[in-house]
């Protein structure tokens, strides 16, 4: 019995089986590549859910959390502090949006959201005024609240009955949408790209559509932006690359780049009707130590371009991939944006070529539909790439 074999029996005895885990156990990492305990180096396309944009052993990032543990690591919002001022100041340059409030992950960002888009309909119109409208096949977490507006059945069953005044329509139709809009709608909530769901962007016209109808009916437009928000599409925040600005916004994942934090946004227009003190708080959120990553990550996507580096290989992404589709039958198509983007399988599982890819030292995710995920960290090269589509052209023959 090897090292990972006995972690991995330690760790069935103690945690709750939650999680289908692959049999690796991973104990460093540098640059794009983890190493398991037997020194195995594995190509990350996953960046643990697209949180690792720097990917890993970024020195200044390191340094930064190093000096916030010798200062202090948490405060509670009863007081102020610099990290949480920068961090916010940092935020909302970078999304233009004028308020911030810092969770400690996305599905409480997504909650916030929630309550803030209620409490603006209810202070403006009335108690009657809390629905909110949410797509099919969406993602937005895994609390009673996020989990409501999750689209997908599978996630939802286990848990009903959920929380109630919640309409589904589906994405990417407006018309849809429209016809779900009552007079008790107070918000729709919608991935700017969905990721569980297979990696499907939104339309030009489906967000310029919402937009508009949310301005003719007074309805807060939600964006969740927690796994495509961050530079992953080649703007900070995807919705920024369709010019259509929503009244909220959520983060998380690469915004404390593997610290854990979230944040939702909200335009100051919203926040004169929305929460006020007492309506909203959090023990450990924005704390210190979460809000210097935050601080920090901004300022490294600044120094290394990150934005740039992504518009310039999330083309070359695209092009090997469409290379793979057009070269193999059980590859139906390619989805996505930047260093965002899904693969979908046809007629043989996708987690077959998971799974032959991690025994070749690649790792990936799957999405949604029978679909292979690519969310790697931001810092990729090309160079990467290459190794990455080499690998999957020798899974790919290897099953057939």
């Amino acid at each position: 019995m090897d090292r990972q074999e006995q972690y991995r029996n330690r760790a069935e005895q103690v945690l709750l089986h939650t999680y289908s885990r692959f049999p690796v156990v991973i104990e460093r990492g540098q640059g794009v590549y983890l190493y398991d305990t037997e020194g195995r180096a594995y190509l990350d396309f996953g960046a643990g859910i697209a949180v690792s944009a720097l990917g890993y052993g970024d020195a200044d990032y390191e340094k930064a959390l190093v000096s916030q543990i010798g200062k202090v690591i948490h405060t509670s919002n009863l007081y102020y502090h610099i990290p949480g001022i920068e961090a916010g100041e940092k935020f909302l340059k970078a999304s233009g949006m004028d308020r911030v409030f810092f969770t400690n992950s996305g599905a409480e960002a997504v909650e916030g959201a929630i309550k803030a888009a209620r409490k603006y309909g209810k202070k403006k119109y009335g108690q009657e005024r809390y629905e909110v409208i949410a797509m099919e096949h969406s993602f937005h977490g895994r609390t009673i609240g996020a989990l409501s507006v999750t689209g997908n059945e599978k996630y939802q069953e286990p848990f009903r009955p959920l929380m109630g005044g919640v309409r589904f329509a589906a994405f990417n139709d407006l018309d849809s949408v429209k016809k779900a809009v009552s007079e008790k709608t107070c918000g729709i909530i919608v991935e700017t790209i969905q990721g569980e769901g297979g990696i499907y962007p939104a339309s030009q016209e489906f967000l310029e559509g919402l937009k508009e109808l949310c301005v003719q009916e007074d309805i807060l437009l939600i964006f969740d932006e927690i796994q495509c928000g961050m530079g992953r599409t080649g703007t900070m925040f995807a919705w920024q690359g369709y010019g259509v600005k929503p009244d909220i916004m959520t983060s998380a994942k690469a915004l404390g780049c593997g610290v854990p934090v979230g944040a939702f946004a909200m335009t100051e227009k919203t926040a004169a009707f929305s929460l006020e003190a007492g309506d909203h708080g959090t023990t450990y959120g924005g704390n210190p130590f979460a809000c210097a990553a935050v601080s920090k990550v901004f300022d490294r996507y600044e120094q290394l371009g990150i934005l740039e580096h992504v518009r310039k290989v999330g083309p070359y992404l695209e092009a090997r991939l469409e290379e793979l589709v057009s070269q193999y039958g059980c590859l139906k198509e390619r989805r996505g944006t930047g260093l965002m983007q899904g693969v979908e399988a046809a007629g043989i599982p996708a987690g077959e070529i998971i799974n032959r890819a991690l025994d070749q030292g690649l790792l990936l995710l799957s999405a949604g539909n029978n679909s292979i995920r690519f969310v790697p960290p931001l810092v990729i090269e090309t160079v990467h790439i290459d190794k990455m589509v080499k690998i999957l052209h020798n899974c790919l023959k290897e099953l057939g």
